[in-house]
């Protein structure tokens, strides 16, 4: 890289941060912080790599060391039609990123003695005391009760039913259970006679287990998810650009999202598709349905990081973001898997995954590590030992593994011991 692009990546990455402050996030330059800005730079260019590659149209990272951000950068573009650039505060979908909030909600009414993490499911939604088990070539009663911490660590049963593999995937797929014109009450009306496809607790499942979740928060809370998310997060943690939709004064900083071939070319999504996140959805999915920016999720994470406070406003305790950030597996199910991808070394808490070993999966990654992502490719991780907070939002499907391939080795090489 010659140094003239080298001093405009530094100046704006300075720009950048700078609009990070006034989100109202402490700043600091990498080194005050023991981070290379030399080494950063090289964050720079793989991001740009990827861009011209046409794996990603752009990209943001933020990067946060010590509660402070040290990084906050955009990069190509968040509309390639309309030559619109990427900017530290475009706003996009996070789908999954909601999952760790969502899991928040509950644990805040797990503080309150509203819930506990050990209850049936059934005490909040009584609709789910009969829930049945397909098992092999039949559908029977489940044996074991499920919980919350089965919702909250994935161990329900629950599918999104994307595998198509099973009969309860073509089930899920049949009911529309994620329609965004019916309520949370509507889909777990759906979700009442769709059978689990295992034994609750005994095995580890991705799928539509915090949308019902979120429906807990609505009983248990007595308010919609949207003004539980409002008042307990977003407005005490100033997350001003997050919510269900993008509103009409800000539909000029949503990106587009794009579906990529796989071999260099991305297609923007149907425009229907795209248009539905400009008006508030009947369904408040707290599984996938949340907008944001990085400054704002930064807040978000930093408050988690940090034991559950940012800025003198405590939302959560530190013994309880302790529980949602360490493995709740049981022993028997192992580490977390997509079919026959095994992650090994990587369980599940609260609301994240979790890394308690070492392995071939993420080689890059570092035990203690927790995080999740989004499905068009955005991203984050904490790592405790390092106080390290990595977010980079793209707006790709499927999803690009960007970060967990290209970007986290350069980072943690960025930290100087």
């Amino acid at each position: 890289m010659s140094r003239y692009v080298f001093s405009l990546m530094v100046a704006f990455t300075l720009h950048s941060i700078s609009s990070a402050h006034a989100e109202g996030l402490p700043i600091a330059k990498p080194s005050d912080v023991s981070m290379s800005p030399d080494k950063l730079a090289e964050v720079s260019e793989a991001m740009q790599k990827s861009i011209d590659d046409n794996r990603i149209a752009g990209g943001i990272v933020m990067i946060a060391k010590d509660g402070k951000v040290v990084m906050h950068q955009a990069y190509g573009k968040m509309d390639i039609d309309a030559d619109k650039p990427m900017k530290p505060d475009t706003i996009v979908r996070i789908y999954s990123m909601t999952k760790a909030i969502t899991t928040a909600a509950a644990m805040m009414l797990y503080e309150e003695g509203k819930l506990d993490v050990n209850d049936p499911v059934s005490k909040y939604l009584p609709e789910l005391a009969e829930v049945t088990v397909a098992s092999d070539s039949e559908v029977r009663p489940a044996e074991n009760t499920m919980t919350i911490a089965d919702l909250m660590r994935h161990t329900a049963g629950y599918s999104y039913g994307r595998g198509g593999k099973t009969a309860v995937d073509n089930a899920f797929e049949n009911l529309n259970a994620l329609d965004r014109e019916a309520s949370l009450a509507t889909m777990q009306t759906k979700l009442d006679d769709l059978p689990l496809e295992f034994e609750p607790g005994t095995d580890w499942l991705y799928g539509i287990s915090i949308d019902v979740l979120g429906r807990v928060v609505e009983v248990v809370s007595g308010q919609p998810l949207d003004t539980f998310f409002q008042t307990r997060f977003f407005d005490p943690l100033q997350m001003v650009d997050t919510g269900f939709y993008v509103p009409p004064q800000k539909t000029d900083r949503f990106a587009v999202n794009y579906q990529s071939d796989g071999k260099g070319k991305l297609t923007s999504k149907e425009e229907e598709e795209e248009n539905q996140y400009l008006e508030k959805p009947a369904l408040l999915s707290g599984g996938g349905g949340l907008v944001s920016t990085a400054a704002d999720y930064m807040k978000f994470l930093i408050m988690i990081e940090a034991g559950g406070e940012l800025n003198g406003t405590r939302l959560l305790k530190p013994e309880t973001v302790a529980m949602m950030t360490t493995n709740q597996l049981p022993k028997d199910v192992g580490w977390i898997k997509f079919g026959s991808e095994v992650r090994t070394g990587v369980g599940f808490g609260f609301g994240f995954n979790v890394r308690d070993e070492m392995s071939d999966w993420d080689p890059d990654g570092r035990v203690g590590e927790y995080g999740w992502g989004g499905a068009a490719s955005t991203h984050y991780w904490i790592s405790p030992s390092d106080r390290l907070i990595v977010i980079t939002m793209e707006q790709v499907m499927p999803y690009q593994w960007l970060t967990e391939l290209k970007l986290k080795g350069l980072i943690y090489d960025a930290i100087e011991d």
